[in-house]
């Protein structure tokens, strides 16, 4: 054995002199020798150096749930707290008593497979694992677990997603999808066809964000946490105005009974989906509707990057396709080009040869 190095049990410690003389013990965390040699040659180096080492803290076995009650406390303020919730939840149901300790690649990897055996689309699979991902890291940054932890459980890669799904509806099928609408589900759908606002946008739109005087919806805090105005139009103007506002209660949809915002319309909105005879689609899709009509209108694509609140153009491309008539218009602009050009030159010779005749 190395002098400076001994055993505890099957864990490896080290000891030596700090800069005030007094000796410090001190675990290498590890069973494997050359662990505790690298952690002393590390400390002694620090020494040389005029730094006073700081020991491993010693960290207790905490559970997944202690953590969960810990990252609610702080996700809580955060923007993104509302999506997370339900993540949170299913995480819980299944790893909440186990130690953070035990997390690994292979733990993590069963979850994916047992999800997307259970019907879950990799894109929800994908933001599950993120959001432990993060919860991992704050338990890192709290001492609640080893830094390995994270590392093994960052090895898990995402599943591929399959982001080709673009369902819109027509201006005939949005009509009938309206007028299948009842109370306040009608005021919510027309706002989303009308404005592209994402759903959790909506339901916690308040009057203050809403200046129908000057005709905007201005949301400060986004999905992409940029500031965004929406232009309101007739039909929406019309639809706002039709509401019943109360001085109590700041927000635009609101749970008469509650006085709080719907946490959502699922079942109002299926319902009018099926008495309207539309399939295969959801709340999202009017969104997907909003920038496939204003594509296919002729708004050119940066508009409408702009009107959805897309971080980058790559989100927006999806819906270029829509718009072949982009492309006839610009061959269009060149040949008019060409021949105005070709114009010109035609009157420059003609007045040329006439000047030449008559003199």
């Amino acid at each position: 054995m190395a002098r400076g190095i001994y055993k505890r049990g099957r864990i490896y410690w080290i000891r030596y002199a700090g800069l005030d003389g007094k000796i410090i013990y001190e675990s290498s965390g590890s069973d494997k020798f050359k662990d505790a040699e690298a952690l002393l040659i590390q400390r002694k180096q620090a020494i040389k150096e005029g730094k006073q080492p700081e020991p491993l803290k010693k960290i207790a076995n905490h559970t997944f749930n202690e953590l969960v009650d810990e990252y609610i406390k702080w996700a809580e303020r955060q923007r993104s707290f509302r999506s997370k919730q339900g993540f949170i939840k299913q995480l819980t149901e299944a790893f909440g008593n186990i130690p953070l300790r035990r997390f690994n690649t292979m733990l993590v990897e069963q979850y994916q497979t047992e999800k997307l055996n259970k019907g879950n689309k990799p894109a929800t699979i994908n933001r599950h694992i993120a959001t432990l991902k993060h919860m991992l890291k704050k338990a890192v940054d709290w001492d609640m677990v080893e830094e390995d932890t994270l590392k093994r459980v960052r090895k898990v890669k995402q599943l591929p997603e399959n982001n080709r799904r673009l369902r819109y509806l027509s201006a005939e099928e949005c009509q009938r999808l309206i007028s299948h609408c009842q109370g306040i589900t009608k005021a919510i759908v027309i706002t989303a066809l009308n404005t592209g606002m994402r759903k959790g946008e909506i339901l916690g739109l308040t009057w203050n964000q809403v200046d129908l005087k000057h005709g905007f919806i201005l949301l400060d805090i986004t999905k992409n946490g940029e500031r965004r105005e929406i232009p309101i139009n007739e039909t929406l103007r019309d639809t706002l105005q039709g509401l019943t506002r109360r001085v109590d209660i700041p927000y635009v949809f609101y749970d008469p009974v509650t006085g709080k915002p719907y946490k959502d319309i699922k079942r109002s909105f299926q319902t009018a989906l099926k008495k309207a005879g539309i399939k295969d689609f959801h709340f999202h899709d009017l969104r997907h509707t909003f920038a496939s009509h204003l594509v296919m209108a002729g708004v050119d694509i940066t508009t409408v990057k702009e009107l959805l609140g897309h971080k980058t153009l790559t989100m927006t491309l999806r819906y270029s396709h829509l718009a072949p008539s982009h492309k006839v218009k610009a061959v269009n602009i060149l040949d008019n080009t060409i021949n105005e050009g070709s114009t010109i030159q035609k009157l420059y010779n003609l007045e040329k040869k006439e000047l030449a005749i008559n003199a």
